[in-house]
């Protein structure tokens, strides 16, 4: 620096000049401590860009994601004046009924649960259904063909020209279904769809009691733009006749909803990835400050301004970390088009990436100001640096009072934090709780850490060894990195695992059926009069019957005397169907949590019922309410006797509503039965049987399910860890920052540790000692954090049980802790491999 400062007031250019001349020997350092929130820029770029541009998409592409002007669905029968007000709408529209039905492959004697769509009219308008050969999208229609998905073709090696069998009617393949408007990569996968003539429905007979349909309508209009403000109008006699209307704009806005939560989730990942950022950047800047002090305390001697000292180091800090921001938005922009790869059997639509020019601008701009804002309280102590400190010991504490400006500083921090999670939140409640679960994380971190430096320096006895009393020593000497450390390693550590062990927790909710005593199979929609048939089938194969159920569709028509119309805080309650049983003694599965529990009734009782408890919470109703219900026509009074929980997790039927014994069973029903199969084989053979006599019967082979959502789950998973992996990696430049901030300060202790006699084995050992009880201390700290809050997740979130595994967990500390050891092992490599006298001559220099 010169030593000589301008007499008239100083200009903005000196400081620009001053700041550029300090950095020039410790650019690379200031690079390294801005480079931790880097990969944080990056992710939220990269979130905010594709969020940018499918939002881009979905309107552009909302009319081929709909395929009509207006869509109106209704899951129960239609009046005679609805059917009138639907047949007068549109200039043109298409009629589809939807069901899941079985599907057997005549060429092999394969079959599957499928979604059927019976199909009539020139839907899609907009769009198309794509279909190889392209023409027979069209001219399915005409005769009694059929449209079958290409994972359905490929499952069983099924080509165009094979014929199927649905309900008692065969059909000719005509083409491989590849896309149909709305239809997702995973959507077809776990349900895939087969197409036929709506005209051939009724005579594959497979329309009974309790099956579950979906009619649908769509129009096209001459003048679109009315169909708003119809629907609008209409509302409340759609509402009544049980029919959800979906127009253009609706779904374009319904799209974009699901997808929000999608970027939320996505921007938190990376949102967490810049706050690990930030405790590098905070505490990387302390350290770069305090070795500063010297400097600053001279230029002070020299005449210069506390504020003119301070405005030196906020310009390099801004410049710094305008280059990581750069950098950071730069590499999200590129980043962003691997997403579409990750996601692409989640969206609905086409994506066209191309850079989103306002996310780059955000992504800048929280860069700056993260930055500034985390570097503010170490930079504010400049301004309070006296002339004095020039000749004082570098080891003297200040006095001086805590500078009001830094609670200002915090209190900042705290807001930006809490306005930018209530950005990617829908409430408060959940803002607060991110919020606050962040800020506890810190704390308890901080706490650990100064409970650790405390212990050491009070209970290492002097007579320990003295390569351990050093490394033990370097924990809570000055300028020591254990808070930094602990907080920076401990945070990373509880986010990788909680993400690894909440991972488990899914994956567990969906292996339950590989036991021994559970049902891999079920039958549904099996009519009174064929339960025997299905019954002496299973046996002929030898199957256990493990569950036969009734089934009773029906509705609630009343609660506590009010309908539909007059109870407007509870209408979820009326607009649903219900499918409910009745039963003399409760499952395993379930537990009366309130009331009592009548498992009969005579004809003359009143009828008391036993609602899930999640259910009447639900539809807010509580013991010895009244409620009427619709059962397909017949009207039954009855009082909620009792509330239970259910085990949902456990493969059996469970059901929201159940009856006593004694009511339902003349109602019309129909049964499900669930079973054991033992191999594959048998399985297939069993279900061509029971879809050959019995084509109404579907079939669930809950071990394609598992696989299914197996595979489901995988993709989730890999789309967490590659966020994660921001986190990951992220957390590994902030340790590589804070281990290579205190190399100044080790490299003089090993200096001093070489002048008296030290060998190079001896200092090897204090560093690994030192790092190792770090790392094992911080990686455990955070272990805990993240053990606690899966336990928590599982039980008030998955409602399940949570064991964390052992092996893997072991794997998981050993690697944080070994990488943290070899990290501060090899940033005293060059004092190991010089001479002492050399090294102190480069200091000096």
């Amino acid at each position: 620096m010169p030593n000589t400062l301008p007499k008239q007031n100083i200009r903005l250019s000196w400081l620009f000049k001053m700041a550029w001349r300090d950095s020039r020997k410790n650019r690379s350092r200031l690079l390294l401590f801005i480079s931790s929130i880097v990969l944080g820029i990056a992710a939220l770029v990269a979130v905010y860009s594709f969020k940018d541009n499918l939002q881009k998409d979905i309107d552009s592409q909302a009319k081929e994601l709909t395929g009509a002007d207006l869509i109106l669905e209704s899951r129960k029968g239609i009046s005679k004046a609805m059917q009138k007000m639907i047949d007068t709408l549109g200039d043109e529209h298409s009629e589809e009924k939807t069901f899941a039905s079985m599907v057997y492959f005549q060429k092999n004697g394969g079959s599957r649960l499928v979604q059927m769509k019976a199909l009539k009219g020139s839907y899609p308008y907009y769009g198309s259904i794509e279909t190889i050969p392209i023409s027979a999208a069209k001219a399915f229609q005409s005769n009694r063909d059929a449209l079958v998905d290409q994972t359905l073709m490929l499952q069983f090696s099924a080509k165009v020209g094979d014929s199927i069998k649905v309900g008692n009617l065969n059909f000719k393949i005509l083409g491989t279904l590849t896309k149909a408007p709305g239809q997702t990569g995973i959507s077809s996968t776990i349900a895939p769809t087969v197409y036929i003539p709506l005209q051939y429905l009724a005579k594959t007979e497979l329309i009974k009691t309790g099956s579950r349909l979906s009619n649908r309508f769509y129009y096209r209009y001459d003048n679109p733009s009315e169909v708003d403000a119809f629907v609008k109008k209409n509302e409340a006699k759609f509402e009544k006749e049980g029919f959800d209307a979906d127009t253009v704009e609706s779904r374009k806005e319904q799209t974009g909803k699901s997808f929000r939560d999608v970027n939320r989730f996505l921007a938190l990942s990376g949102f967490i990835a810049l706050l690990l950022g930030c405790v590098g950047v905070g505490s990387a800047i302390h350290v770069y400050i305090q070795e500063k002090l010297t400097a600053v305390a001279t230029l002070r001697c020299l005449g210069l301004k506390s504020r003119h000292a301070f405005f030196i180091y906020l310009i390099q800090i801004f410049f710094i970390g305008l280059i990581a921001a750069v950098i950071g938005a730069a590499l999200g922009t590129g980043i962003q088009f691997l997403l579409p790869l990750i996601l692409k059997d989640f969206i609905p639509v086409e994506i066209t990436m191309q850079v989103s020019w306002f996310a780059v601008a955000q992504g800048i701009l929280l860069g700056l100001i993260i930055s500034i804002l985390f570097a503010l309280p170490s930079l504010l102590s400049v301004r309070k640096i006296s002339p004095l400190n020039a000749i004082r010991v570098s080891f003297e504490k200040s006095t001086r009072k805590r500078d009001p400006l830094t609670y200002v500083v915090y209190i900042l921090m705290a807001l930006f934090i809490l306005g930018f999670t209530h950005l990617q939140m829908k409430t408060w409640i959940q803002t607060l709780a991110f919020t606050l679960s962040i800020g506890i994380a810190f704390l308890l971190l901080i706490v650990l850490s100064k409970i650790l430096m405390f212990l050491v320096k009070k209970l290492l006895p002097s007579s320990a060894n003295y390569l351990w009393r050093q490394g033990f020593a370097n924990l809570y000497r000055p300028n020591n990195q254990t808070l930094m450390l602990t907080v920076s390693i401990g945070l990373s550590t509880a986010f990788i695992c909680t993400l690894f062990f909440v991972q488990g927790i899914l994956m567990s909710r969906v292996t339950l059926s590989s036991g021994n005593n559970q049902p891999n199979m079920v039958l549904f929609d099996i009519q009174n009069t064929q339960k025997k048939g299905i019954v002496d089938l299973t046996k002929s194969f030898n199957l256990p019957l493990m569950n036969q159920v009734p089934v009773i569709t029906m509705r609630i028509e009343e609660i506590n005397g009010k309908k539909a119309n007059a109870d407007t805080n509870n209408r979820r309650a009326y607009r649903n169907e219900i499918r409910a049983t009745y039963q003399d003694t409760l499952t395993d599965a379930e537990k009366i949590t309130a009331g009592k529990w009548i498992g009969k009734v005579s004809a003359n009782q009143v009828v008391s019922i036993s609602l899930d408890q999640r259910y009447a919470d639900q539809i807010h109703v509580r013991l010895n309410d009244k409620i009427l219900f619709n059962v397909q026509g017949m009207m039954i009074p009855t009082v909620v006797g009792s509330f239970r929980e259910i085990n949902w997790s456990r493969m059996q039927t469970n059901f929201r509503v159940v009856f006593p014994s004694g009511v339902l069973e003349e109602a019309p029903q129909f049964h499900v039965l669930m079973t054991k199969v033992p191999s594959n084989n048998i399985s297939a053979s069993y279900q061509g049987e029971v879809v050959q006599k019995y084509p109404n019967v579907s079939v669930i082979d809950l071990n394609l399910v598992l696989k299914l959502l197996d595979e489901l789950l995988s993709k989730i998973g890999f789309v967490i860890k590659f966020m994660a992996g921001f986190s990951m990696v992220t957390g590994w430049i902030v340790l590589i920052s804070a281990v290579l901030t205190s190399k100044n300060q080790r490299i003089k202790e090993s200096i001093l540790l070489r002048t008296i006699g030290a060998s190079k084995k001896q200092i090897v050992r204090i560093n690994a000692i030192e790092y190792f009880f770090l790392g094992a201390f911080a990686a455990g700290a955070g272990l805990i954090l993240a053990v606690t809050g899966s336990w928590a997740l599982a039980k008030f979130s998955f409602d399940a049980n949570f064991v964390p595994p052992f092996i893997p967990t072991i794997l998981l500390f050993g690697s944080v802790v070994l990488l943290v050891v070899i990290t501060g092992v090899l940033s005293t490599r060059s004092v190991l491999n010089q001479p002492p006298l050399k090294i102190l001559r480069n200091e000096g220099n």
